[in-house]
């Protein structure tokens, strides 16, 4: 794929909360290495200290799939549909066994990635967006996406810095480059071009993620308080 194509998916059609749903849906965003999991650990003391419960969840961490999944990663020979439905079995999983059930009794969940990524992650590898809306329109809308947002130029040496070079998020898998490091800006470029595709459209809240992660999640703080539920 010489060029970036980018997919109107305004047809999700996410399914609105509704009273049955008291909790709060809070969403971060953003590419490898941005920040997300600092943002979720300073955040969720700082909700329980004001007497909210609050769950956090992540991708590959489902108890149907979530092993399986790591598993299968390890080989490197994932082909993108199987590599998709993983995901998506994965997230469907999380939904309805955490997700939906801590929604359901009023706690906030913090999520370190949402179908957002998923579906980034599959456009940016040639699925097809009508069938990638079809596996997604079950999700519930957040409250709130929060896009950490960093230019390649910053994220590369945060990645080289913290854990180096992953196979699957360099998107190897697709043959982007000769080497990690090359593979890791084509594809990185791509998913950043992405996010900034949804931002308007799934009205995500962009945070600068140059900042200071102490100033980060200030930010996210003020953005939050006025969606917390109030006794």
């Amino acid at each position: 794929m010489t060029t970036l194509d980018f997919y109107d998916i305004d047809a999700i059609g996410l399914r609105q909360k509704d009273d049955f749903l008291p909790g709060r849906l809070i969403v971060l965003e953003g590419t490898d290495g941005v920040g997300r999991t600092t943002q979720i650990q300073l955040l969720r003391p700082w909700l329980e200290s004001n007497g909210y419960a609050v769950i956090d969840t992540e991708m590959t961490s489902s108890t149907l799939a979530g092993s399986g999944l790591k598993k299968a990663k390890e080989g490197n020979t994932l082909g993108p549909i199987t590599l998709n439905l993983f995901y998506a079995t994965d997230f469907v999983d999380r939904l309805e066994s955490q997700i939906l059930p801590a929604l359901r009794a009023g706690f906030i969940v913090l999520t370190d990635r949402y179908i957002y990524s998923l579906i980034a992650r599959a456009l940016v590898r040639g699925a097809d967006a009508r069938w990638i809306r079809s596996i997604y329109g079950l999700a519930i809308k957040p409250d709130a996406i929060f896009y950490l947002r960093v230019g390649l130029a910053d994220l590369l040496p945060r990645v080289i810095h913290a854990h180096g070079f992953d196979f699957w998020e360099s998107g190897m898998d697709m043959r982007l480059g000769d080497d990690l490091f090359e593979s890791f800006v084509r594809y990185q470029t791509r998913m950043i071009a992405q996010y900034d595709h949804m931002v308007k459209e799934y009205h995500f809240q962009v945070i600068e993620a140059t900042q200071e992660a102490e100033d980060i999640t200030t930010q996210i703080k003020e953005l939050i308080i006025p969606l917390l539920p109030h006794s």
